[in-house]
């Protein structure tokens, strides 16, 4: 029995010291990793817009949306990226007028105009056209700066190698009230219902705004053949009809007959009258439409916000002008090349590209800037690119993008920017949400209202209304 058990410890030591050995074995061979460069130093690839409109009627809207290239830094291990913004080119101001948004994974972040707002203070700018600069100059308009940085790992990269973009110098612009503005335009209680437009109330009616004159309202509506009434707050207790089709407003009166078409409306409660008239700006040329010869010009939509009318819209090498309801009867162009309207002026060169294109008529202007663009593609429209070109949407307000009149047929779409799938949206869920490369939408044969909301702070919604 002694024996059996002197072999037994001896077996029991001989294991111990092999598991010993081991774990002393596996302890010299940790695996390492080594960080390196990164393989393309990360940089923004969004165009910027030559100049940023701040307001406090606009504070809740995206002024920028920042994208920039995804960075690899050659190990398997999570790269994270900050967006700094600073009212000084070295980065070195008072941090309550500085943005970060901390650690990011994703490719792209949003600034708000809040947010350009608070920099913009740093600044010292403002409002009020009664102030100025040391040099007697209008004290509203600034430069901010923004880079980026990318790094291994879920820190700040203080202790990684770390890839900067370069600084850009963004221009912003406070807009200031004039002495008679008052809360400037603005969303009245008034709008347009019925089945000349939204099926007596299948969705929100079409909104009236505020004018310089007070009881006077307009809105700027694409109707269909139907009949529409005007009433207040998307209720029946106050409307008005025409009972005796003379133009004036009668209160609970017949409905107002309509044929399909882009209309400009104008309800005057001061006299209880109202105008329905023909109404839309378009982009027309070579450098679009072939002069109208290849489709309807690019259609405006009206930014309250501005009072100006906004497109979206690709265009190619060639030549455009602006007129009015698809026809040559009122068209401007630009004789100078300064950027001013001029009736029937000269054709405007314009090169291949995706921009926003804004008419100004109170100061008789215009302007083209490069612009990130959205648009509809799917095998329900466009065959996902191969027959033709995505449907463009237009940004009326910051993160509000709409279009009118877009053909469906039986399939799935989703929304891209430039035609390119670096961001697009889609819906995971089926939930009327957009997600950021979300699942294809299935859509019906027929022709929609289209309204996506990315505004900042906003629903994050999409809307596609059949007409």
């Amino acid at each position: 029995m002694k024996n059996i058990k002197s072999f037994i410890a001896q077996v029991l030591g001989v294991v111990t010291a092999l598991v010993l050995f081991t774990a002393c074995e596996n302890d010299d061979h940790v695996p390492e990793f080594t960080l390196q460069a990164a393989s393309e130093d990360v940089a923004f690839q969004n165009d910027f817009l030559a100049e940023y409109l701040l307001s406090d009627e606009t504070s809740d809207n995206i002024a920028e949306r920042f994208v920039w290239n995804e960075v690899d830094f050659g190990v398997q291990t999570e790269v994270s990226y900050q967006l700094e913004g600073s009212i000084s080119a070295d980065f070195d101001a008072d941090g309550a007028y500085e943005f970060d948004s901390g650690t990011l994974t994703t490719t792209n972040a949003s600034v708000t105009v809040s947010q350009f707002l608070i920099m913009a203070e740093g600044l010292g700018l403002d409002d009020d056209p009664a102030t100025t600069d040391e040099e007697g100059n209008p004290n509203n308009t600034g430069t901010v700066y923004f880079k980026v940085s990318a790094f291994a790992g879920s820190g700040e990269g203080t202790d990684a190698v770390t890839s900067r973009s370069d600084v850009v110098a963004l221009n912003i612009t406070v807009v200031e009230k004039s002495a008679d503005s008052g809360a400037g335009i603005q969303i009245s209680s008034w709008g347009v219902v019925g089945s000349g437009y939204n099926d007596w109330g299948a969705f929100d009616d079409a909104p009236f705004y505020t004018t310089g004159t007070d009881g006077v309202y307009v809105a700027y509506v694409n109707l269909i053949d139907g009949e529409i009434k005007f009433r207040e707050n998307n209720l029946w207790d106050n409307n008005y009809g025409d009972t005796d089709a003379d133009g004036t407003l009668d209160a609970g009166g017949d409905n107002i007959v309509v044929t399909a078409g882009d209309y400009k409306i104008t309800m005057n409660l001061n006299d209880n009258t109202y105008t329905i008239e023909e109404f839309s700006w378009g982009v027309v040329g070579s450098g679009f439409n072939d002069w109208g010869a290849a489709g309807p010009d690019a259609k405006f939509f009206y930014d309250y916000t501005t009072d100006t009318f906004k497109v979206g819209v690709e265009l190619i090498d060639g030549e455009i002008k602006f007129r009015m309801n698809n026809e040559w009867v009122t068209d401007f162009g630009d004789t100078g090349a300064d950027g001013t309207l001029d009736a029937g002026g000269d054709n405007i060169a314009v090169t291949a590209g995706y921009y926003m294109i804004t008419l100004d008529f109170n100061a008789g202007t215009y302007t083209i800037e490069a612009a990130d663009i959205l648009g509809v593609v799917g095998s329900g429209f466009n065959d996902w690119g191969n027959a033709g070109d995505d449907y463009s949407l237009t940004e009326v307000n910051p993160g509000i993008w709409v279009a009118d009149n877009v053909e469906l047929i039986d399939g799935e779409i989703k929304f891209r920017v430039n035609e390119a799938w670096d961001i697009n949206y889609g819906d995971t869920g089926a939930d009327e949400t957009l997600d950021a490369g979300g699942d294809n939408i299935a859509v019906t044969a027929g022709t929609y209202l289209i309204r996506l909301d990315l505004s900042e702070g906003g629903s994050s919604m999409y809307s596609l209304i059949a007409r």
